[in-house]
C-alpha cells in the first residue's frame, strides 16, 4: 500500500510540471513532509468548469486540493474514505467503489516520493521496530502517481450550488512493488511519464486495458530507498527533518 506520501513542492512548481494554465490563487497547501489518509492534497485533472453545464462544454485541466481516502458516490458516511486511501490496478475497473471513477475520473497526484516501513529489530533492546523508508527517484524528479477522484454529495447540504454540498476525493493506484521499493514493502504506488498524462486525464479516454496499458513504475523503477527518522511514524510531525537519516 502506499499510505504516507511527500508533498513539499508549491502549486507554482507544479502547474509547468503537468502543463496547468492556472496556478490556483485561493487555494493553497501548505508544504507537507508527512501527507496522511485524509489530509488535503494536490491533484492534477481535467474537468468542465462548474459553471458550464453544457455536456459539450470543454474540459479545462487544473490543479485542486483533494480529500486523500475516496468516498464512493453511494456512501452514507465519509469516514469510508480513510479506507480507501488505495486502489490494487487489479480490480481497480471492476470494484464498485473505483469501476466509476477508473472510467471517468483520474487524476495524477504530485509526490516527491512516498514512505513505507519495515519491520526490524532495535539493536540496543532486541524488541521489534518499525523502520520507516523513505521511497524517491534517483534524480530528484517529481513522481505523478496514478489517482482517481470522485464526488460525494452531503445530504445535510440543501443547495446542490452549496460549496459545502459536494466533496471531492481521491485515491492512489498501487501494484506489487519492484526494485528498491519491493525490498521494502510489497505494494507501491503506479506513475505516469509525462506522454502519457494527456490520455490519462482524458475523460473521454474510457478503456479499461489501454487505460492500464498507461500504468507504469515511478521514476521507470529507478528508485532509491533509505532509512529516515522514525519521527515520521507520528502524523502529528512535519517538515524536511523527517527525511534525516534515523539516529544510530
Amino acid at each position: 500500500m502506499c499510505g504516507r506520501y511527500v508533498s513539499a513542492r508549491s502549486p507554482q512548481a507544479l502547474a509547468p510540471l503537468f502543463h496547468v494554465p492556472d496556478v490556483p490563487v485561493k487555494e493553497t497547501l501548505a508544504p507537507n513532509w508527512n501527507v496522511a489518509p485524509t489530509d488535503d492534497v494536490w491533484a492534477v485533472l481535467e474537468r468542465a468548469p462548474r459553471d458550464q453545464r453544457d455536456a459539450d462544454a470543454a474540459v479545462e485541466r487544473q490543479l485542486r486540493p483533494l480529500r486523500w481516502g475516496l468516498v464512493p458516490s453511494w456512501a452514507k458516511d465519509v469516514k469510508i474514505g480513510a479506507r480507501m486511501i488505495n486502489a490494487r490496478v487489479e480490480t481497480v475497473h471492476e470494484k464498485p467503489a473505483f469501476r466509476s471513477a477508473f472510467a471517468r475520473r483520474r487524476c495524477l497526484m504530485p509526490a516527491d516520493g512516498f514512505y513505507e516501513w519495515q519491520q526490524s529489530k532495535d539493536p540496543n533492546t532486541g524488541k521489534a521496530r518499525k523502520q520507516p523508508y523513505f521511497i524517491h527517484p534517483e534524480d530528484g524528479q517529481v513522481m505523478a502517481l496514478a489517482g482517481l477522484y470522485e464526488y460525494w454529495r452531503n445530504p445535510e447540504v440543501q443547495r446542490d450550488d452549496d460549496p459545502a454540498a459536494w466533496l471531492m476525493t481521491c485515491t492512489i493506484i498501487t501494484t506489487e512493488a519492484t526494485d528498491a521499493a519491493g525490498r521494502v514493502h510489497p505494494r507501491m504506488p503506479l506513475a505516469l511519464t509525462p506522454e502519457h498524462y494527456d490520455a490519462w486525464l482524458d475523460p473521454d479516454h474510457q478503456d479499461p486495458d489501454r487505460l492500464r496499458e498507461l500504468l507504469g513504475q515511478p521514476a521507470g523503477g529507478h528508485l532509491d530507498a533509505r532509512p529516515v527518522s522514525t519521527a515520521v511514524n507520528n502524523v502529528r510531525n512535519n517538515g524536511p527533518q523527517l527525511l534525516d537519516e534515523p539516529a544510530s
